[in-house]
């Protein structure tokens, strides 16, 4: 079979395709569920279990708010019944579309390069088919790095690939990893009534795009919640399933009934055979890719958690947009941008980044200055009664052009979106201090007070 177009990946590389390719002939693979990583694995039902986590802790704490309420617990196997009926149905409905479509061929199965620009697709059953295509794109993300003394050990272990459809919430959930996806499981199945244990070998939580100060208060705050081994490093995996033995390299040991493996994330690129399509990789396996999203063999380009260098479902879905646009468009190519990108932890409290941390500011802007309100100032934080978010937002001393902002707290992810429209057109932060109006007693007010207090750096 020969393609105009070939989509490895139905995740973001799907939306790659759209009624510009209506003339051409598309191909489509996908190993497992369409819809990709986000869809089925990640993003979106973990944000749907995290939302029922809050309304769980915000029952719970209701006699903080002078309210009477009694909370019953969060039943787990109705939740994940409910998030993952709809994203599967989500899941079935798109592939479905796809295969009605007159113009694309989904094959499911795995794909590997046999030679330039041509693969073979094996199914669960073991047929293979050969397909060729003109250009092909590879958007088949990534997967959970699993340290080898866990995966050699012949214990079972869950990653986030698995966990969320487990059928019962643990007794004792230990967790090795302390990055986003650590955090926001862990606020999941806390609230599911589990006990958590988190194994991080760094002395603070997260890490990445988080502001230093983020990264020490959400540390603070969680630690009366979870067990915290931070600075440790799991060196042995023994027990038997549903009573695990975890030892650390400081000789002290966990038993949980479940091991979470959160440890990072690593590229499927070594899933394709890509020496065979003259493909180069980096060595953290990333594919390598031009400002256009090219790899290094003619007509093969690649987008999302395979190749960038921010793995990032937003950036993804960027990125397929540019490399639909160049596909179509040899001549008149579009470049990724890859400025300013946002990023937000969905836990309790939420963060929410974009920009320059302050350590980084230290460094590369000495004049920077820095603008800072607690939630607890403003008038709707009385009523949210918060008393650990606040908003950060760091300046350059002589254009005042905003560098960083950092927010911790309820909305995090929504509020962090002002600044990163304010940076991406340029700007100053003393005029979008004065010039819009706030609206009060709005939590936007965070927002305005920090930009207001801008003042040189301690």
């Amino acid at each position: 079979m020969h393609h105009d177009v070939l989509i490895i990946g139905s995740g973001s590389g799907n939306s790659v395709i759209n009624d510009s390719f209506a003339d051409l002939s598309v191909g489509i693979v996908e190993e497992r569920r369409a819809g990709g990583t986000c869809l089925n694995f990640g993003c979106i039902p973990s944000k749907m279990l995290v939302y029922a986590a809050d309304v769980h802790d915000t029952v719970g704490a209701a006699d903080r708010y002078d309210v009477d309420a009694e909370l019953g617990g969060l039943r787990w196997a109705d939740l994940r019944d409910r998030v993952f009926t709809q994203t599967d149905a989500r899941s079935d409905e798109g592939r479905k579309g796809r295969e009605d479509s007159e113009n694309v061929t989904f094959y499911s199965g795995h794909a590997e390069f046999t030679g330039p620009r041509a693969i073979r697709v094996r199914d669960v059953d073991g047929n293979v088919t050969e397909v060729t295509a003109d250009q092909i794109v590879l958007a088949n993300g990534g997967r959970p790095e699993v340290p080898p003394v866990v995966a050699d050990s012949g214990l079972p272990y869950e990653t986030s690939d698995t966990v969320m459809r487990i059928d019962d919430a643990p007794r004792h959930l230990a967790i090795l990893g302390g990055g986003y996806i650590a955090a926001e499981l862990a606020h999941v199945f806390a609230a599911a009534g589990s006990r958590i244990t988190i194994i991080e070998k760094s002395d603070r939580l997260l890490g990445g795009p988080q502001d230093d100060e983020l990264r020490r208060t959400y540390t603070d705050l969680v630690r009366d919640q979870y067990d915290l081994r931070l600075g440790a490093k799991l060196t042995a995996l023994d027990g038997e399933p549903g009573a695990l033995r975890i030892t650390l390299d400081d000789g002290s040991t966990i038993e949980a009934d479940v091991l979470l493996v959160a440890a990072g994330r690593r590229p499927n690129s070594d899933r394709l055979e890509l020496d065979k399509a003259g493909v180069d990789v980096r060595d953290d396996g990333r594919v390598v890719v031009d400002e256009f999203g090219r790899t290094t063999a003619d007509g093969v380009f690649a987008l999302g958690d395979v190749c960038t260098p921010i793995p990032l479902k937003h950036v993804a879905n960027r990125e397929a947009e540019v490399v639909s646009h160049n596909l179509l468009h040899p001549d008149q190519m579009r470049e990724f941008d890859h400025d300013l990108v946002p990023s937000a932890v969905f836990t309790d409290p939420q963060m929410a980044s974009v920009g320059l941390t302050e350590q980084k500011c230290r460094d590369s802007h000495p004049d920077y200055l820095v603008g800072r309100k607690d939630y607890g100032e403003t008038a709707y934080g009385w009523a949210l009664r918060d008393d650990s978010g606040f908003c950060k937002v760091l300046v350059d001393g002589d254009s005042h052009r905003i560098l960083g902002a950092h927010v911790l707290g309820p909305q995090a992810a929504t509020l962090i979106q002002i600044f990163v429209v304010a940076m991406k057109f340029g700007i100053r932060a003393d005029d979008l201090a004065h010039q819009p109006f706030w609206i009060h007693p709005a939590l936007t007010e965070v927002v305005e007070n920090a930009l207001l207090s801008v003042k040189e750096a301690a």
